[in-house]
């Protein structure tokens, strides 16, 4: 795959250039924002495995454009508006056409929050039926996060809601590819859209699939559970998840999440039929899973203390 390199000082091409395949070798230093060509038309920022309380710098989640004759879907936008801009950027480097949509795929602030980059683009946002009241309830919640964990480069950064929404199933047009959209019903939350660019059986997951770094669950276990099951029915032939590397041993990384969130599940089970109590859980739920995720001291014990409460009254 071919690495695009693009950085702040590209600001200047915003509005010029040409199509992805006479920019596909750009190269740039400094602060560098790589963009990964990863099919025909089809682009991916991979985010670092940073957890959101150490070392968050609004960018720890892959972001994504997919280029068609018509113009341009925008993929989830990163955590701030900063990030948002150097996408912006990104896709001023591989084509001039406008950016007609800006897909979130749930509601965290860590896809969302660079919204703000492209409203000068005029795009439609596209979410889930209960992104923008979600978005509504955690406004100030998410504000004060933003704010406590990027001090200045939270400045500038919105939520911007959705004005096009995905109840049950979606098509966007590109002009010589389309986009089949998603709802899903309660699972990592309950905001969650999954997205196919059927041109290239590119499968974008969101948050409902994590490779390396371990999956989190904020709403239903159960429901993340079933959904990652849906998922293996998929025409794809590669995913870009919403942590980790993309893969076209996508079945495989399903599966490993749903190995993990099983144990996970059936453990915090076991510790409430023993009445352990939940910090017992956290010490010892899917602890044979340690050496296989990234992060997993942290966000397995966020798991836990997420789940515990609500399979408490099963």
């Amino acid at each position: 795959m071919r690495i695009l390199m693009i950085t702040m000082s590209l600001l200047s091409l915003i509005g010029c250039g040409g199509m992805a395949s006479s920019q596909a070798n750009a190269q740039a230093s400094n602060e560098d924002f790589a963009v990964e060509r990863v099919a025909d038309g089809t682009y991916v920022h991979h985010g670092k495995h940073l957890d959101i309380d150490a070392g968050y710098q609004g960018d720890i989640c892959n972001i994504s454009f997919i280029v068609g004759s018509k113009g341009v879907a925008v993929i989830d936008t990163g955590g701030s508006l900063k990030v948002g801009k150097q996408l912006r950027e990104a896709i001023r480097k591989v084509t001039p056409l406008p950016v007609l949509y800006v897909i979130n795929t749930h509601v965290h602030p860590d896809h969302v929050y660079g919204n703000a980059a492209f409203l000068a683009d005029k795009p439609v946002f596209v979410g889930h039926d209960k992104l923008a009241n979600t978005m509504e309830l955690r406004r100030d919640q998410y504000a004060k996060l933003n704010e406590k964990l990027l001090h200045e480069d939270a400045k500038g950064s919105d939520l911007i809601k959705p004005t096009l929404t995905v109840k049950d199933t979606l098509t966007l047009d590109l002009g010589d590819r389309k986009l089949e959209l998603t709802a899903h019903p309660v699972a990592h939350t309950n905001t969650d859209v999954s997205l196919i660019d059927v041109k290239t059986s590119t499968l974008f997951t969101g948050d409902l699939l994590f490779i390396e770094r371990t999956p989190v669950v904020e709403a239903d276990i159960k429901g993340l559970i079933a959904e990652l099951e849906k998922l293996k029915s998929s025409p794809a032939k590669q995913v870009v998840p919403g942590h980790g590397p993309f893969t076209k041993d996508w079945l495989a990384a399903l599966s490993n999440a749903q190995r993990y969130l099983n144990l996970l599940l059936a453990d915090v089970r076991a510790s409430i039929k023993k009445n352990e109590g939940m910090e017992k859980a956290m010490e010892t739920a899917a602890a044979s899973e340690k050496d296989k995720w990234q992060l997993f001291d942290v966000a397995n014990r966020r798991n836990v203390n997420t789940i515990y409460p609500g399979l408490e009254w099963e």
